[in-house]
């Protein structure tokens, strides 16, 4: 089996898919405009410097939405994708999925955005297999703020990914050629498992490493 794995905020898309959320919540007056989009902006904060509590910050950013009718909920979130997130598909990133898909591999968005907000992401790419944050729901069906399982963030991801491919029969190691693309430093753990690393629009820190191990760097929103 050849695996392509892809990280989705940063390296498919420019914007941070949950934080863009959190601010289109707060237009449409689902959030506090400042209370919210003030500790909306600590979170990524956190996020960007390797510290993000995953666990508080998935309780925070769903309260908003997590009470409200289902049809509500689909519906924020379906107009988010149209006016926010198709705006971000860029051509190269979309080019870059469908070669693998193209060439027969087993292709998988992992990332540690929850799965409401990036299923319709991972479709609009062509990509059936979404390895995201999951939400814990209750006997009703309803989010409960808190996370189901293990997150698909820092370490997580590997074991998320093993989960994953042992519904498959099979195991990283036992891949033929496996593949991860991401931006962010809070990915070394799966950057360093698979057999070719790439720094996709890597942040300094990422392209400091992956210059010093000469891993491949890839940059899909520069002209």
């Amino acid at each position: 089996m050849r695996l392509a794995l892809f990280d989705l905020d940063g390296t498919l898309i420019a914007k941070d898919s949950d934080h863009a959320f959190g601010e289109y919540l707060v237009a449409r007056g689902w959030a506090d405009a400042r209370e919210f989009a003030a500790a909306n902006d600590r979170f990524y904060q956190q996020y960007l410097a390797g510290a993000l509590d995953i666990d508080a910050y998935v309780d925070f950013a769903t309260r908003p939405w997590r009470d409200r009718p289902a049809p509500d909920q689909a519906e924020v979130v379906q107009a988010f994708m149209r006016e926010v997130m198709q705006p971000e598909l860029h051509a190269r990133a979309l080019a870059l999925v469908q070669s693998h898909l193209d060439a027969g591999d087993r292709v998988a968005i992992v990332t540690a955005t929850n799965e409401f907000i990036t299923r319709p992401i991972a479709r609009a790419f062509g990509v059936e297999t979404l390895i995201a944050t999951e939400l814990e729901r209750d006997g009703a069906g309803r989010v409960t703020g808190r996370i189901r399982g293990v997150p698909s963030f820092r370490e997580g991801k590997i074991a998320r990914v093993e989960q994953w491919l042992d519904t498959l029969g099979t195991r990283l190691a036992d891949c033929r050629a496996s593949v991860f693309y991401s931006d962010s430093t809070n990915d070394l753990a799966l950057l360093q498992a698979v057999s070719e690393p790439v720094a996709t629009n890597p942040g300094p820190a990422l392209e400091a490493i992956a210059l010093q191990r000469g891993w491949r760097i890839l940059r899909l929103f520069e002209q």
